[in-house]
């Protein structure tokens, strides 16, 4: 899958978000960055299509969102809704925690991620070839 252009706009904010990480994705990032969870490598504040999302393992296709209080409120709850829906059509499994769970238990939090992530790479791409109606393959 072709990556989609990354715009001006889209790498200002991203590199703004960086510089402004909540306590909890700052805990997280510096768990990960160093590849503590199984050696996976992630990548943060990282623009995919008009989204940018709070860490992601490309490997995996694993996205991992940290939610503060703002993401309480219905309309952001519906917003993230159709974000993870537009992610998920592209091939990303999209995991929600709260800042207080990743503070509170990021023993917990990382065993899911590595759980999931694990059964992404497990998981052969779905390849759909057609099937010869004869015994030889007709490339024709």
């Amino acid at each position: 899958m072709p990556h989609s252009a990354v715009t001006r706009q889209q790498r200002q904010r991203a590199k703004s978000l960086r510089q402004r990480m909540t306590r909890a994705e700052t805990l997280f990032w510096r768990y990960v960055k160093a590849g503590h969870l199984d050696g996976l490598s992630f990548r943060r504040q990282a623009p995919i299509g008009s989204c940018i999302v709070d860490f992601v393992c490309l490997a995996a296709r694993v996205i991992v969102e940290i939610d503060g209080e703002t993401h309480d409120f219905v309309e952001s709850q519906r917003r993230d809704a159709r974000r993870d829906e537009w992610l998920a059509s592209r091939g990303y499994v999209v995991l929600r925690f709260t800042n207080e769970d990743v503070l509170s238990s990021l023993e917990g939090v990382l065993l899911t991620i590595r759980d999931t992530a694990r059964s992404q790479l497990d998981t052969p791409p779905s390849l759909s070839l057609p099937r010869p109606t004869s015994g030889l393959p007709d490339f024709g």
